[in-house]
């Protein structure tokens, strides 16, 4: 794992943008941690809505399947889920895996982030998909912490890393889809 220190210096080369060192109080936290970093989620959602009895397909998910929102605050309909982006942009080194793991403080409330790894050169904003277990409604709040980003180091350089392969989620800029190529 990759201490403070490297974070914040990798960090300074563009690594994470914008990059926080800390967050003020009465927010749910967000910025470097010991190990990591707590990025926070941006002002925009895709909330799942069921009202066209649609089958969840990861081949051809239908955008109208979502409701698009834009605001402080998301709520999150009882056992559904909502997809959003990071607010900081990543770029992730080459001999970097980055796992993406929802916070405890959302967690405590019955939302479960789905865990994500970033690969090796991947760039972009993270697509974040929130899971409501409640059979309540539960409030995600825009522009504060939602998961964090554990960097695990390697001494050795990947033979293919995610810019080489092409991969389909590379330079993500806003909420994507699944999709299969």
């Amino acid at each position: 794992m990759k201490s403070d220190r490297w974070i914040e210096e990798q960090a300074h080369q563009g690594m994470i943008e914008p990059f926080a060192n800390a967050c003020p109080k009465g927010v749910v936290s967000y910025g470097l941690s010991s190990y990591g970093y707590d990025m926070r989620v941006a002002d925009e959602f895709k909330v799942f809505t069921n009202v066209f009895s649609t089958v969840v397909d990861p081949k051809g998910f239908p955008e109208e399947s979502f409701v698009d929102l834009k605001g402080a605050s998301c709520i999150i309909p009882p056992n559904s889920f909502a997809l959003a982006r990071s607010f900081e942009y990543f770029r992730i080194p080459r001999d970097i895996l980055c796992l993406v793991i929802g916070k405890s403080t959302y967690a405590r409330a019955g939302i479960i982030v789905n865990v994500t790894p970033l690969e090796p050169e991947w760039e972009g904003f993270v697509t974040i998909e929130i899971s409501n277990t409640t059979p309540l409604p539960v409030k995600v709040y825009a522009n504060e912490g939602i998961a964090q980003v554990v960097f695990v180091g390697s001494d050795d350089l990947c033979r293919v890393s995610y810019r080489d392969k092409k991969g389909k989620y590379q330079n993500q800029t806003g909420i994507w889809l699944p999709k299969v190529e």
